[in-house]
């Protein structure tokens, strides 16, 4: 296996200059950049690396230019052959109050700490994708982008821009398995630090010592200290770096890095026996997947305790009953309805053994016949919150999304979509097939069979009123707003329940508002003696399986179709009245199987 490749920008010395002697001794091959004049510094620092056995070369160029930026990302990527980690550490710094700070002074901080940053990120995460091998990007922040310090406003505003970049670049290359992160040092007895105004602060060194409060050779506030941070969130088992910065209480802590050390060794072991076999079953898959879930549901149970909330983890991976005679390994058919019922009151009777302690609950259940993936597929999360709702008898089911709620379209493929406030659970199953994928129709199913409204709210807006999916359609949205204690807003007490065709055609209906008319057709074609069949889906097959059912049984019996409407959950057809009754009736017999009203 060839060595991972590392590039650390403001590398000719100080902190960049640990970080990348430090990457080679854990064994990656290290570039470095800095700018002009620097060039003595970084031919030292790549001959260090060498000397550790690894390979090196360096660049010049400025991290405010998108260009050098990308011809180095280049030269880097055409000499070694690729891009794993990207250490963003380049930045200057000024010391001086901020009355005094010029427009000049403040934009080439921010340039250099905050877009520099920015264009390393970018472009390191472009050729990382390019790759399809995931990848490292650190950039650097500071104790002040956490709390502003005194005579750095223009550092401090730079990075506390770090940091936020940080965490939002993180959120959209998780899914290209890119983790981003940044380290937040307190003063660092770098040379950038100890030339820092000299003049104006009394002397070479002396606001380093002034900040840090010790001498200059103090072990604790020496660049390698940060190196060593590096070097772990670079390392595979950097997965402890969550719970260490979310934990507080060591006694807790303790035994939740003993738990996730267990379950990643069984993970680990679990794997290399499957490696070894050559072979995966359905059911192993299903145990794979739920090794992520019982994690970080213990972070967020362990992270409660630690802020005195009395929480329990809980994890369902066995609690569905299964009958001795049944082999959950093999291939069901599709399962009833019968078992989804027996499986909310499993999953209700271990809520309450709970007693007064806040549950903190796997999506994850099972064993389930046949695979839970399988069988359930990848909405098998908001399934578990449906049957718990069911379980328990809940009031309302609250399923938090990255969403306002249902809108009358895609909102990302079209800008003027609605929030609708409150929908009937069939006009919710249209829209999910239509694109507003939020809530499976099969999930909904399971509570609006029990009566039991769906509230969507989205975690990024807490406060907003979301979509309610009530089962009575004529109930209003103040009666469903009074139903339960959520916080909504006014606007959404304001609506009433409107078919959703009067939402998508008229204007949105707010207070006092009046829809207008829909378009009128251009013409109406009349044909008589014409036989509708409607065929609502069962829920027992996904839905090309439905559709297909429902044409082979058409073709089975020659049956000719006029006119067709068709959704994922619901199929109209007119057909001639000249059929006759005899194989109008096996025809409907054999729909029945599928669905049918």
């Amino acid at each position: 296996m060839s060595a991972r490749i590392a590039f650390v920008t403001g590398g000719a010395q100080g902190i960049g200059e640990a970080i990348a002697i430090r990457l080679a001794e854990d064994g990656l091959d290290v570039a470095v950049l800095d700018i002009k004049g620097k060039e003595e510094q970084l031919q030292a620092v790549a001959t260090k690396v060498e000397q550790l056995g690894r390979r090196s070369c360096w660049v010049l160029g400025d991290v405010t230019v998108e260009q050098d930026v990308k011809n180095a990302v280049n030269h880097v990527v055409q000499i070694f052959g690729g891009l794993d980690v990207m250490v963003a550490n380049a930045g200057i710094t000024l010391f001086k109050p901020f009355l005094e700070t010029s427009v000049e002074e403040w934009s080439k901080q921010l340039a250099v700490n905050a877009t520099g940053t920015m264009l390393c990120f970018k472009i390191a995460a472009e050729q990382m994708i390019k790759q399809g091998r995931g990848g490292r990007i650190i950039g650097a922040s500071s104790g002040a982008g956490k709390k502003g310090t005194f005579c750095m406003s223009a550092y401090s505003a730079s990075k506390f821009a770090v940091r936020g970049l940080t965490q939002a670049v993180a959120q959209e290359l998780r899914p290209h398995k890119i983790t981003v992160n940044s380290y937040a040092p307190g003063m660092i007895l770098t040379p950038m630090l100890a030339h820092a105004n000299d003049d104006k602060f009394g002397g070479h060194g002396s606001v380093a010592k002034m900040a840090a409060k010790m001498p200059e050779d103090i072990e604790g506030a020496q660049p390698s200290i940060v190196a060593g941070l590096v070097s772990y969130i670079t390392k595979p088992e950097a997965y402890f770096v969550t719970a260490r910065c979310s934990v507080r209480d060591p006694e807790l802590l303790k035994e939740l890095e003993a738990e996730i050390e267990h379950d990643c060794d069984s993970l680990r072991s679990f794997l290399f026996a499957a490696q070894v076999i050559d072979e995966i079953s359905p059911r192993s898959k299903d145990s794979i997947v739920g090794f992520g879930e019982k994690l970080g549901c213990k972070i967020i149970a362990t992270v409660l305790r630690d802020r005195g909330i009395d929480a329990e983890f809980v994890s369902l991976e066995n609690v569905v009953p299964i009958p001795e005679d049944v082999d959950i390994s093999a291939d069901s058919e599709t399962l009833g309805q019968d078992f989804y019922d027996s499986v909310a009151v499993a999953v209700g009777e271990r809520i309450k053994q709970c007693g007064p302690r806040v549950p903190v609950v796997t999506g994850f259940f099972g064993p389930v016949p046949g695979s839970l993936l399988r069988q359930v597929g990848r909405g098998y999360t908001d399934l578990l919150a449906a049957l718990l709702a069911v379980g328990l008898s809940a009031s309302e089911l609250q399923i938090w999304k990255e969403v306002d709620g249902i809108f009358t379209a895609d909102p990302r493929k079209v800008p003027t979509a609605r929030l609708i406030p409150i929908i009937s659970p069939e006009e919710a199953a249209e829209l999910t097939y239509y694109g507003s994928e939020v809530v499976h129709p099969f999930t909904m199913e399971q509570v609006i069979r029990r009566k039991i409204p769906i509230r969507i709210k989205n975690v990024e807006n807490p406060m907003g009123g979301g979509t309610v999916i009530h089962p009575d359609p004529d109930i209003d949205a103040v009666s469903a707003s009074q139903a339960s204690s959520a916080a909504n807003t006014a606007t959404a007490q304001q609506w009433s329940y409107k078919p959703l065709a009067e939402l998508i055609d008229g204007e949105s209906p707010g207070l006092g508002s009046e829809l207008p008319h829909p378009k009128l057709p251009t013409a109406v074609t009349i044909k008589e003696h014409i036989v509708v069949l409607n065929v609502n889906s069962n829920r027992k097959s996904v839905s090309h399986g439905f559709l297909a059912g429902i044409f082979g049984v058409l073709d089975r019996f020659g049956v000719v179709v006029d006119l067709i409407s068709t959704s994922e959950v619901h199929v109209s057809m007119a057909i001639e009245d000249g059929i006759e009754k005899k194989t109008l009736d096996k025809v409907v017999k054999e729909l029945k199987k599928y669905g049918i009203r």
